[in-house]
C-alpha cells in the first residue's frame, strides 16, 4: 500500500498540480481532494492519510483548519503561501506535523510527506529558523488558572457576557481579567490573543 495523501486547498491550479504530482509517484496513492475542511471531512476514504493543508480556506481555516484535521486523526502537512514567523507557530502548535510555503518544489513535498507519514515531522530549512529561535529566546508569561480560562474562552470566540455567564462572574471582572492578560502578553485585539491562545496550548483542541 503507498503512503495515502488528502489534499486540502481551494486554489484550483495549485490542488491540481499537488495532485498530479502524488499519481504520478508510485508509493503515494491519493486520497480526498477537497477545497475546505468541512468538503475534505465527507470525500475522506482513508482515516490515516497524510493531508497537505493549505491555511486560507473557506470556512474555518488557518490554525483552526489544522486542529479540525489532527482531531480526524490526520498528520498535516501545511503547505501555505502565508509562511511568517505566526503562521508556523500557530501551524505547528495547533497540531500540525509540518510546514512549507508554497515556492517549495516538489521534491521536498514528497520528502516532507515520507517523512511525516513515517511518524517524523519537516519543516522546510527556510522556516525553520522560527521555531527555533521561538524556543531559544521566547520568554515564558505566568497566567494565573483564570486568566488561562477567560484566554481559552476568548479564544473559542465567546463573547465578554459569555464569558461572564460561563464563569460565573460579573462582565466588569472579565474585562479586568482581560486588561491583565493584555498587559501581561502584549496582545491587544481578540485575533491577537486567540493566536496567542493557540501557540501556547491554552486554547482546547477541537473534536471531530
Amino acid at each position: 500500500m503507498g503512503i495515502k495523501v488528502g489534499i486540502v486547498e481551494d486554489h484550483p491550479l495549485y490542488r491540481s498540480a499537488v495532485a498530479q504530482l502524488i499519481t504520478q509517484v508510485p508509493d503515494f496513492e491519493l486520497d480526498a481532494v477537497a477545497e475546505s475542511v468541512a468538503q475534505f471531512v465527507v470525500r475522506r476514504t482513508h482515516r490515516d492519510s497524510v493531508v497537505a493543508l493549505d491555511l486560507n480556506l473557506p470556512g474555518v481555516q488557518g490554525a483552526a483548519a489544522v486542529m479540525d484535521v489532527v482531531a480526524l486523526g490526520h498528520p498535516v502537512l501545511v503547505i501555505s503561501a502565508h509562511a511568517g514567523q505566526q503562521d508556523v507557530l500557530s501551524a505547528m502548535a495547533a497540531g500540525a506535523r509540518g510546514f512549507l510555503s508554497k515556492d517549495t518544489d516538489g521534491d521536498e513535498l514528497l520528502r516532507a510527506l515520507r517523512l511525516i507519514a513515517m511518524g517524523d515531522s519537516y519543516i522546510s530549512p527556510t522556516l525553520a529558523s522560527y521555531v527555533l529561535d521561538a524556543t531559544r529566546g521566547g520568554h515564558v508569561i505566568e497566567l494565573s488558572s483564570r486568566e488561562r480560562e477567560v484566554l481559552s474562552l476568548v479564544a473559542s470566540g465567546e463573547r465578554d457576557q459569555d464569558i461572564a455567564d460561563e464563569l460565573a462572574i460579573s462582565i466588569r471582572t472579565v474585562r479586568s481579567y482581560l486588561d491583565r492578560i493584555r498587559d501581561k502578553t502584549g496582545q491587544r485585539c481578540r485575533s491577537e490573543l486567540t493566536r496567542y491562545a493557540i501557540e501556547q496550548g491554552v486554547l482546547a483542541r477541537r473534536t471531530a
